[in-house]
């Protein structure tokens, strides 16, 4: 069918900035998870007695239940569809919230949040994918930048509660919030979200011409006669891990979950540790939640302005340039914390480089696989993304446990980053007949389009 063609080449519909609205929304309710447990961490390390390396675990915990999820809930996705999957991982990260505030030991707090990152994991597979699919090839790199920047806000306002609710009510009302704003913006999804046309087109039932006609006139398409023969009933087949190691895509699938690792680590490494780490490197608790409050604000910045420069240049060029910089502002940044204003300041910088790489790999990820494969394609790679996440705040915590400074963690963590850059040089999917109902990036388009596979 020519509905995605049409999809990539008309102006955005006030519909199509709803459904990434609700993206957006959902990437602040994991912004907010993450800072609010990582401004509470020495609250609920005096509660319950916990080192530094039991507190780097706990922030590891949430971690390891989105890479789960990502991984598992993924490829769940291709075979039942996007919308019901986002739903499901939204009321399991709802009840996570609700529990964690009931937590009366370390380990029950663990597991609540190992529940709630499941729902998240699940949860971020799918919106990238729904917001680039339903984005127009224009725009897709700003509307997956705005995406991102939601994580920015929510962590900004996860801060804010933090600070705020545990001085008054104490560190379980930050996730009682989060509870309530979890549920509240599930309500919402169930009445706005629509299925994914490209995995309706994919599936090829009764029924879903009449459901993606409904989708295009709501998004100002014209409707469509049948589905394109070549792609109905494939997602029979759909969700398949193997698939991303067929033929031509193994390379691509390797570099890519190398990207995502590197980056995270040290995406994840900042937000959690920088306050931390300034309160022991000398400055106040006041002074270091503002300087972890200047990361956040600066990605949210940073993620836009990445959407803005990928709709002019390659987003493959720009993700480089981002990765490369974040990894000196990261040094430049420790060695300049005596110096207030100036540790503010990049404390900016840095937040919005770190968030526009995170940016630039979503754009990246979603444009590599055709429908069938393109949640499990993103998911395994949020996954192994995770997997370098969760490393980073507990090995932070054992380096700290260990005798590390401040400066030798920010080094060190800034060498990982570059090893980002080092896979996205050499990351170039090669181009293959596209041939087979499941046409993935290197068959049908290429990253530094952006644009998903044609159905």
């Amino acid at each position: 069918m020519d509905l995605r063609a049409r999809i990539d080449t008309s102006p955005m519909r006030p519909y199509q900035w709803l459904i990434v609205a609700l993206c957006v929304v959902l990437n602040i309710l994991d912004g907010y998870d993450v800072m609010a447990l990582a401004f509470t961490a020495k609250s609920i390390g005096a509660d319950f007695a916990l080192g530094g390396s039991a507190i780097g675990v706990l922030l590891s915990a949430g971690l390891i239940g989105m890479a789960v999820g990502a991984i598992t809930l993924a490829p769940v996705a291709d075979r039942v569809g996007r919308r019901p999957l986002i739903l499901l991982s939204v009321a399991l990260a709802t009840a996570g919230m609700a529990l964690s505030a009931t937590a009366g030991s370390a380990w029950q707090l663990g597991t609540w949040r190992v529940l709630t990152g499941l729902g998240i994991g699940g949860v971020l597979a799918c919106t990238t994918v729904i917001a680039s699919e339903y984005s127009s090839a224009r725009w897709r790199g700003l509307a997956i930048s705005i995406y991102t920047a939601g994580y920015g806000v929510g962590a900004t306002l996860g801060g804010l509660a933090a600070v705020g609710l545990q001085t008054e009510y104490g560190w379980r009302a930050v996730f009682v919030v989060g509870a309530v704003l979890t549920g509240t913006v599930l309500v919402l999804l169930a009445a706005l979200l629509p299925e994914s046309i490209e995995f309706l087109g994919a599936r090829g039932r009764d029924g879903d011409l009449a459901s993606i006609n409904r989708i295009a006139r709501r998004i100002g398409q014209d409707p469509i006669d049948s589905l394109d023969g070549s792609t109905r009933g494939a997602g029979a087949g759909a969700g398949r891990i193997a698939d991303l190691f067929t033929g031509s895509r193994a390379r691509p699938t390797l570099l890519l979950w190398a990207a995502f690792f590197t980056t995270m680590f040290g995406f994840y490494f900042v937000n959690s540790w920088t306050p931390s780490l300034l309160e022991t490197a000398g400055l106040t608790k006041d002074q270091s939640a503002t300087a972890g409050m200047m990361l956040t604000l600066g990605g949210t910045v940073g993620s836009v302005l990445f959407g803005v420069l990928a709709s002019r240049w390659s987003t493959r060029s720009v993700l480089i340039t981002f990765t490369g910089l974040s990894a000196a502002a990261m040094a430049v940044f420790i060695a300049s914390i005596s110096v207030l204003a100036v540790a503010f300041a990049l404390g900016i910088v840095i937040g919005g480089l770190i968030n526009g790489c995170i940016a630039g790999l979503y754009t990246l990820a979603p444009s590599l696989y055709g429908p069938r494969v393109r949640s499990t394609g993103v998911g395994w790679a949020i996954g192994v993304g995770r997997a370098g996440a969760i490393l980073a705040p507990t090995a932070a915590g054992m380096l700290l446990d260990a005798g590390w400074s401040p400066a030798q963690l920010y080094f060190a963590v800034a060498g990982v980053v570059v090893l980002a850059a080092v896979a996205l040089l050499l990351l170039r999917p090669a181009r293959t007949p596209a041939a087979t109902p499941d046409a993935t990036t290197p068959d049908a388009t290429t990253p530094d389009t952006g644009a998903p596979a044609t159905v």
